[in-house]
Parts: structure tokens; C-alpha cells; sequence
């Protein structure tokens, strides 16, 4: 059975013919009318309707034609702007009545699309259990497997949420709208002092010589939009005010956003500490303990975007986090605007944690920061993570070396300084390579490496989120694995393993295989938690 099409649908207006007088009927009007439908119910005079359903009836909410269905009905009472024809017809009744049946043929050849209780092979789409708050919408569907088992994981979603993540959603969408409307209105300005210019000289002359254009700032200015959406931990969005909003349309933050809250004037300022503390690969019971401690101690916290939310969500309430506003063309900008915040935090004696993806010196610019603040007399702590490089494969089923088919592991980045494309090895039977930063331009890394003889059949996998409940595993090989990226699409921070070590375990003749989710952290926590002490 192919996966269903989720669609939110506009059904402002929309006519909604429900068939019945059950409880279900009820409910169904109900609903039609949260969407801001005018819904129709037929049912016989006779019929019994409860109280809910006859009060709406009595306040002109719903209309009621007391008799039984007849076909015309579908193509009569809509909407005259859509000739007559309703919009969605809803059968309370269930299919095993020969109405239903009846019913679904007729909304099909008319292409209406249809609902019959309990009956998933008459319907044409099938209600959601949703989550609503304010703009915030969530659906969740078991394709007609088990409504309870929908509402209660969309109850666990909807638990799982901050509070007020509805006004989040609501603030960042006019935070969205002004930034259109503010590149609009430049691209108007343009257009007029283009039309200004003598006559002699084209508007596109002056583009030609502008430092950059609309169009150019447009993109970055949405990039950044979409990093806070994407990269900011949850709790953080939801906490947005429009005092926030403000600020962050003014380019983030127009003044140094540290507050020390120590000392008054002419006092002595206490001596600051630096910390450069690796993450691991994302999940936060892989922390080390003492990365665990350094972030409870924090004043100020300076994070990658890529560095999980659960980790985030450790940082003490009196913490100030701060995360990197890094995005293509942007990033030596960013990782400079990073250094002197965290400077200005020592200076002020805050105990600054600077986190970074992984281990602090596996390709996460460690040694550059080290030399940084120490270059400013502040000599950093240094707490390693576990690196991906070599636990994401462990996660993935991947042993990096494997007696009699992997002797070696080589640990290589994917961009070189400036995004150069950096010169990958030779081709080693026995040996696995681990692409840090690879997948943003996986194809020419691949073109790369077909050229130093790596054979289109080399077993490979693409690790992303390891160690996280929604890691993802994409197993192929080099032939097919842009063509799968581009399919099942991206899911950042992840890394490209390529070797015949990814072939020892898992194994498939499919061109690719997707592998969802990651629970075994999860799974020896409640494993622990049903041991009884004491027993053997």
C-alpha cells in the first residue's frame, strides 16, 4: 500500500454534505466548522440527533435537510462558483450499509472526495488526529489502521512541544512577511531610480556595479531565517517575543548580548575560564561527564548550529546561548563574530563553553580557537567528544576495520579551507575512508574519487543525525548514491563512510536501502530501568 498524500487543505467557504444523525455526525459538523466549512447535514425528520448537533442547528451554524440522500445532492447544494458541486462529502453511517457503498461510487466519478466510517477501501482521503495550536497544526494518520493509535501518538507529539510554540510559529511568519515585504519595497526602489537614470544608460548598468544585489540579499537574509527554524532548540523558539523579533530583524543583536551581572563599577572583575568542549555525535547520554559538568557551569554557551537540541536544553537557565549564525559564504564571518563574543565573555569573567560538533579537534577548528584565546592570554580547557567519524559508524552497523576486509581508517574532510574541494586518497581496498562535510557536494566528491579508481561498485553509506531518534542510514554504493541523496533528500550534520567494511553486516541488492531511527540508548535505559536489584 503506497503512503497517502498529506495535504492541508484552505476549506474556508467550502461546502461539507455529512450523511447521517450518529454521534459521529455531530462531530464531523463540528469540525467543518473549526475550518470555517458550511456544513450540510442530511438526515430524515425522524432521526434521532443529539444535543450538541440540535443546538447548532437551532443557530443557523449547520443546516439540516430532513430526508434521505438523493445523488443530485452532490452536484446541487455546492458552492455556485464551483457549478453546484460540494466539496467533501462525509458518510457517518460506516460502508457496511450499501448507502456507503453507493455514495463513495457516485463522489468518485464526480472526483468529490469522500469519507465513509470504518470503511478505508470506499474513502478517497481519511481525517487526521490533529494537534492545534494557533498557526501550528499537526496530523498524525495510521491509514485507516487504528484511530486510537493515531490520538495517542499525536497526544506524545503534542506533549513532547514547549508551550507557546503556536506564537512562535506565528511571530517567525511575520518575521517572514516583513522580510518579503522589505525586499520588495527595495526592489521598487530600485526599479524607480532605474527608471531615473538618463536615458543614455541602461538600468542594468547600474546593477552591474551595485555591491549586491536585492536578489543576493533576499537569499541570505532567508538563509538565516531558515537556520533560526532549523537550528534553534525548540524551547528557545517557543520563548521568541516580539522585543526578539525586533532585535533579530536588526541583523540578530545590535549590542553585545553578554551580561555579566557581576560587579559594579571600580570593583575587581573575576578571572573568566574558556572552555572548548566536544558534544560527541549528538545524542546527550554520549556526553562525557565532564562535558556534562562544563555545560551546567556555563554563564555563556557558544554552540555550532548543528549541535542538537537535547544538548542545548542542558544549559542552565542563567546560561546565555548563543549559536553560530554560519550559513555558505558566511562562515569565516560567523566563526570571527563567535571568537569575540567568547572573548568578551572571559574578559568579563563569565565562564565561557564554547561546544562544538563531536571532538573539538577532529575538523572543528579546535587548534584555531586554542590559539586564539591563548594568543589573548587565555588559555583554554580542552574536553574531547567522541568524534562521528568513528562512532556514527558504529551506530550504522559499519565496523571501520574488520579482520581480512578493512586493516585501516582514514578520516577526511569533504570542503577545504575557503569550501575549496580538497584532493581525496588513492583508492585502497582495504581501507575505509570517513567524509567529514561531504554531503553539500557529494558529487563532485564523487566524480573525485571514480577518478583515483575507486570502483562504481564500492560499498558506501551515508550517516546522518547518528546517534539521535531520527538518525538516518542510506546504504548503496558510489554508482547510486548521489541519485539516492537526491531523492530521499538531506538531513544535516551527516557523513559519507566509503569501504568495503560498509558491506560486512548489512548487506542488500536493492541500489539503495534507507534505514530510519535510532533507539539503542533508548532501549538499554528501560532495559536498566526493569532490572531488579538484587536479582541475578
Amino acid at each position: 500500500m503506497a503512503p497517502a498524500l498529506l495535504t492541508a487543505v484552505d476549506s474556508t467557504s467550502h461546502v461539507h454534505l455529512i450523511i447521517g444523525s450518529n454521534p459521529l455526525a455531530g462531530a464531523r459538523c463540528a469540525r467543518s466548522l473549526q475550518v470555517g466549512a458550511k456544513p450540510i447535514l442530511i438526515a430524515p425528520a425522524e432521526a434521532t440527533l443529539y444535543y450538541g448537533l440540535l443546538k447548532r442547528i437551532d443557530e443557523g451554524e449547520v443546516r439540516w435537510l430532513q430526508r434521505s440522500f438523493d445523488k443530485d445532492d452532490l452536484t446541487t447544494l455546492g458552492r455556485p462558483d464551483v457549478d453546484g458541486i460540494v466539496d467533501a462529502v462525509f458518510v457517518t453511517a460506516g460502508g457496511k450499509q450499501s448507502l456507503g457503498t453507493q455514495i463513495s461510487d457516485l463522489c468518485r466519478r464526480l472526483r468529490i472526495p469522500v469519507n465513509v466510517a470504518d470503511a478505508p477501501n470506499l474513502c478517497s482521503f481519511t481525517l487526521l488526529s490533529t494537534h492545534s495550536d494557533g498557526p501550528l497544526q499537526i496530523g498524525v494518520t495510521t491509514s485507516g489502521k487504528g484511530c486510537k493509535l493515531s490520538a495517542r501518538i499525536r497526544r506524545e507529539i503534542a506533549a513532547s512541544l514547549p508551550p507557546h510554540i503556536g506564537d512562535a510559529v506565528e511571530r517567525l511568519g511575520t518575521m517572514r512577511q516583513r522580510i518579503w515585504k522589505e525586499d520588495h519595497a527595495a526592489e521598487l526602489s530600485q526599479d524607480l531610480e532605474a527608471e531615473e537614470e538618463d536615458s543614455g544608460q541602461s538600468a542594468t548598468f547600474n546593477k552591474l556595479v551595485t555591491a549586491e544585489s536585492v536578489e543576493a540579499a533576499r537569499g541570505r537574509r532567508m538563509r538565516w531565517l531558515s537556520q533560526i527554524c532549523e537550528y534553534w532548540p525548540l524551547r528557545r523558539l517557543a520563548a521568541i517575543s516580539d522585543i526578539d523579533v525586533e532585535l533579530l530583524l536588526r541583523d540578530y543583536i545590535s549590542s553585545n548580548p553578554l551580561k555579566s551581572g557581576r560587579g559594579t563599577i571600580g570593583a575587581a572583575v573575576p578571572v573568566g575560564r574558556i572552555l572548548l568542549v566536544g558534544s560527541g555525535p549528538g545524542n546527550p547520554e554520549l556526553l562525557t561527564r565532564a562535558a556534562h559538568k562544563a555545560i551546567l557551569s556555563a554563564d555563556l554557551i557558544l554552540a555550532d548550529k548543528l549541535v542538537p537540541s537535547p544538548i542545548l536544553d542542558l544549559a542552565p537557565r542563567r546560561a546565555t546561548v548563543y549559536i553560530a549564525r554560519k550559513f555558505p559564504g558566511n562562515a569565516d564571518k560567523a566563526q570571527e563574530e563567535l571568537l569575540e563574543l567568547g572573548l568578551a565573555g572571559v574578559k568579563a569573567g563569565q565562564v565561557v563553553v564554547r561546544i562544538k560538533q563531536g571532538d573539538p579537534y577532529i575538523y572543528g577548528r579546535g587548534g584555531e580557537e586554542y590559539i586564539f584565546f591563548r594568543s589573548h592570554g587565555y588559555t583554554p580547557i580542552v574536553l574531547p567528544g567522541i568524534t562521528s567519524a568513528l562512532s556514527a559508524p558504529l551506530f550504522a552497523a559499519i565496523p571501520p576495520t574488520h579482520r581480512s576486509v578493512a586493516d585501516q581508517v582514514l578520516i577526511c574532510t569533504g570542503t577545504g579551507r575557503k569550501g575549496a574541494a580538497p584532493d581525496p586518497p588513492e583508492y585502497v581496498s582495504s581501507r575505509t575512508v570517513v567524509f567529514l562535510m561531504a554531503l553539500h557536494r557529494l558529487s563532485a566528491l564523487i566524480d573525485s574519487l571514480l577518478l583515483k579508481n575507486y570502483p562504481t561498485d564500492t560499498p558506501c553509506a551515508v550517516l546522518e543525525r547518528a546517534s539521535c531518534p531520527d538518525q538516518r542510514v542510506i546504504r548503496t554504493t558510489l554508482e547510486h548514491v548521489c541519485t539516492a541523496v537526491e531523492e530521499e533528500g538531506s538531513r544535516p550534520p551527516g557523513l559519507l563512510v566509503v569501504g568495503n567494511a560498509c558491506a560486512v553486516l548489512e548487506q542488500s541488492s536493492r541500489r539503495w536501502v534507507v534505514e530510519e531511527g535510532f533507539t539503542g540508548l533508548e532501549d538499554l535505559e528501560s532495559k536498566s530501568e526493569l532490572s531488579i536489584p538484587g536479582s541475578m
